[in-house]
């Protein structure tokens, strides 16, 4: 056969550089076979020597990757030591942690982000928290405003919101510092509430007068409890000059005579002790499961298991999912961003869970996923992290998940 050039193409000469000296120039059709058989060994040889090298390659690749990920988790590790560090330097002395959490570029220097910080509240003592929002500095002000913000009050009567506001901090002494704080409460609740009052000057007198009479009715020293009448009284004129409708300030004094505000001790006595130094805790929505509308809920993650709460201060929680052999999901969800969702290895079977129903008692979850939404990406990728590290397994569940679907499987014939 000829080349191009006119040659034959079998008398092309090789030699590529792993020829042996005596093959070097030759013709292909001049080698012997001892000699063809030597060429073919050198080229199993060489592309066996290929392989070994993609596989040299291929290990050194994953060496790199276990190196990088082991740095990952010691950076990681350091982190969460520096945060709790941070933590502890908060609860000690708030200005201070919140100094050393920025300096080490473990929380931004903005008065949103360190509001959010606080509103999270893992692990933070609730007096420290009052005192940090008291201090009366410029960008102290900024953080107290940007963490009433973070309170969700719509839709709330006056005393839920109040007692949700109140169990987020603990309230300082100081006159100064308690008129600052309520001012914004109500600037936050009339702004989620249009029309409720006439300005935020008659959310702010009624908020006070009904903190007053939690006082009164509840204080033991207090002898002379004062009555419905009386509250009316108190309250007289402080719409605009008008008065405010009977049915509210009734339905506020009953609420407030039938179940006083909680206020945080931080002293492991209180109503939280059994949550005390949760995994993970924050607002979440979830979505119902016979009826797919969506509720805002105040979710604890500890000892494996996710609790719910329809608001903070509540004494006992909605419902509780314990995360036993559930698997964990990104999803998408037209109606809310940044969701993710629980569920089984087996699509079809119930997670095992409890909630409490409209007339108080506990009954088993029917849900076969629970579905949640998380207020950013940021947000949702450290529930995801948290959830995933308390799911805990059963060897036995997953054998006898496998063996129920194999056993489900149609037979061949």
């Amino acid at each position: 056969m000829q080349s191009q050039s006119g040659r034959c193409v079998c008398e092309t000469h090789f030699t590529p550089s792993y020829f042996p000296p005596q093959l070097k120039g030759r013709l292909l059709r001049d080698l012997t076979q001892e000699e063809l058989k030597l060429l073919n060994e050198i080229r199993r040889a060489k592309q066996q020597l290929l392989l070994e090298i993609k596989e040299l390659e291929n290990e050194m690749a994953n060496v790199n990757a276990d190196l990088e990920a082991m740095d990952y988790d010691e950076k990681s590790d350091c982190t969460m030591k520096q945060m709790n560090i941070g933590r502890s330097k908060f609860n000690m002395d708030p200005k201070k942690g919140i100094e050393y959490l920025i300096e080490n570029e473990l929380l931004e220097d903005t008065p949103e982000k360190v509001a959010a910080f606080l509103f999270k509240g893992e692990s933070l003592n609730k007096t420290a928290i009052g005192d940090y929002l008291g201090i009366g500095k410029d960008f102290n002000i900024k953080v107290l405003e940007a963490f009433v913000q973070e309170h969700e009050f719509k839709d709330m009567i006056l005393v839920t919101a109040l007692r949700q506001f109140l169990w987020s901090f603990r309230l300082p002494g100081e006159a100064q510092k308690i008129d600052r704080m309520m001012e914004c409460f109500a600037n936050r609740y009339c702004e989620s509430n249009s029309g409720v009052f006439e300005s935020p000057d008659t959310c702010y007198v009624l908020s006070f007068s009904v903190i007053m009479l939690n006082t009164s009715l509840h204080n033991p020293n207090v002898k002379e409890k004062p009555d419905l009448e009386r509250f009316y009284a108190m309250n007289k004129g402080i719409n605009e000059g008008g008065d405010l409708p009977k049915e509210l300030l009734k339905s506020l004094y009953d609420s407030i005579k039938s179940e006083p505000f909680k206020i945080p001790e931080d002293d492991g006595n209180d109503l939280t002790h059994t949550f005390f130094n949760p995994d993970k805790e924050g607002w979440l929505w979830k979505q119902g499961g016979r009826i797919k509308s969506w509720k805002r809920r105040w979710f604890i993650l500890t000892d494996n298991c996710l609790y719910y709460f329809e608001f903070t201060q509540d004494r006992e929680p909605r419902g509780i999912i314990p995360l036993e052999n559930l698997q964990l999901k990104n999803v998408d969800d037209s109606k809310k961003d940044h969701c993710f969702e629980l569920y089984t290895a087996d699509s079809k079977e119930v997670i095992k869970a409890a909630k409490v129903d409209a007339d108080g008692r506990v009954v088993e979850g029917r849900h076969l996923t629970y579905r949640m939404s998380a207020g950013s990406a940021e947000e949702k990728e450290e529930w995801m992290k948290a959830i995933r590290a308390s799911i805990s397994r059963d060897p036995f569940y997953e054998m006898l998940a496998s063996r129920k679907k194999k056993a489900t499987m149609p037979h061949e014939n």
